[in-house]
């Protein structure tokens, strides 16, 4: 089953407007979660929506908050969410960021009180359209990681992205977890009743789980696998910090598992970093040395049986432009979730 961007952003906006957000915060929520579909960004997608319906039932989500600037100098800024969802949040964040970075020419903005706010790709791209690099850290919402060597789930997926802008080519985008998977892949092998791969995920007694319904059972490996997890770890832990403690938000034993429960304040954080490509130098030429590079990587020699070299964000611009023109495959487990949901609200089912 496929559906239209339209139908999509439509669908998601009318369930959050009959839960009770703002028709402006519901269409910029519903405009975000439906741009991640259509990236590619599934398990971040109308995926989370039976769960944010959830949480805004339960009150674990504020509808209707005041989002602001707790303290800011002149290239920084703290914004506290009210416990909004993150989409809100991250989306003002990097408006600030873009802004301040106008002037200062580098802009870090971190939130503390956000939410879950989708694939980090979002908001790290938004400083493009402004001839700037996007930069993005945030600590995950459940911890699926323990630190090297232990037990005990102390970090998160703590995902970070960038966005530098070309020429004629398209931008580099690099989206990642500091885990070999993230777990919204997890969730989403669950909801289509498929089996993990070896190597995303190990039992307590360090024996591969490939069962994604018995996830609560195991851990994430990090970014490294059973032989270089050190590096995962060490940057997720890095991570962790600039963009949860240092803005005063959970990290650590402080996270809330938003997988289990609805009601408890998360106080997500994330940062968001905006670089004005001009006070560097000349915006033109920095393009066309990025064009130049994309180019050398594409056609740099290749391993036998390799038929491309992939830059980051590549496959995710194909992506995009597939699931615009044929739209946006909707797996039958979800759609039954998304009826019940329509079901429950009273509205139009999606399709």
């Amino acid at each position: 089953m496929t559906v239209t961007f339209d139908r999509l952003k439509a669908f998601i906006q009318e369930a959050l407007t009959k839960l009770g957000l703002p028709d402006s915060d519901a269409m910029t929520v519903a405009a975000l979660m439906a741009e991640a579909d259509l990236q590619g960004s599934d398990g971040h997608g109308v995926s989370r929506l039976p769960q944010y319906v959830r949480r805004i039932k339960a009150g674990g989500f504020n509808v209707r908050p005041d989002i602001r600037v707790v303290r800011e100098q002149v290239s920084t800024a703290l914004v506290n969410g009210d416990n909004g969802m993150g989409h809100l949040v991250m989306k003002r964040a990097a408006e600030i960021a873009i802004e301040k970075a106008r002037t200062t020419g580098i802009a870090w903005v971190n939130s503390q009180y956000s939410n879950h706010a989708g694939p980090a790709s979002l908001y790290a791209t938004m400083p493009l359209a402004h001839d700037m690099i996007g930069l993005y850290f945030a600590v995950g919402n459940a911890n699926h990681l323990p630190p090297w060597g232990g037990l005990d789930m102390l970090l998160s997926t703590n995902p970070i992205a960038a966005a530098i802008p070309a020429g004629d080519e398209k931008p580099i985008v690099l989206d990642m977890a500091t885990t070999v998977a993230a777990y919204g892949k997890v969730k989403t092998k669950a909801l289509r009743g498929e089996m993990m791969p070896e190597g995303w995920m190990i039992d307590r007694e360090g024996k591969p789980l490939t069962d994604p319904k018995r996830a609560d059972e195991g851990m994430l490996l990090p970014l490294g696998g059973m032989e270089a997890g050190y590096k995962g770890y060490g940057l997720a832990m890095i991570i962790g910090l600039l963009a949860g403690t240092l803005g005063g938000a959970a990290m650590g034993r402080n996270v809330i598992d938003f997988n289990h429960d609805d009601d408890s304040v998360t106080n997500t954080g994330q940062a968001i970093a905006a670089i004005n490509i001009a006070a560097f130098g000349d915006v033109a030429a920095f393009k066309a040395s990025v064009d130049a590079l994309v180019r050398d990587f594409r056609n740099s020699e290749r391993i036998p049986g390799v038929d491309r070299i992939y830059v980051p964000g590549e496959r995710s611009h194909a992506t995009r432009a597939t699931r615009a023109r044929d739209g946006i495959p909707i797996a039958p487990p979800l759609l039954r979730g998304l009826d019940q949901v329509a079901g429950d609200l009273g509205i139009a089912k999606l399709v």
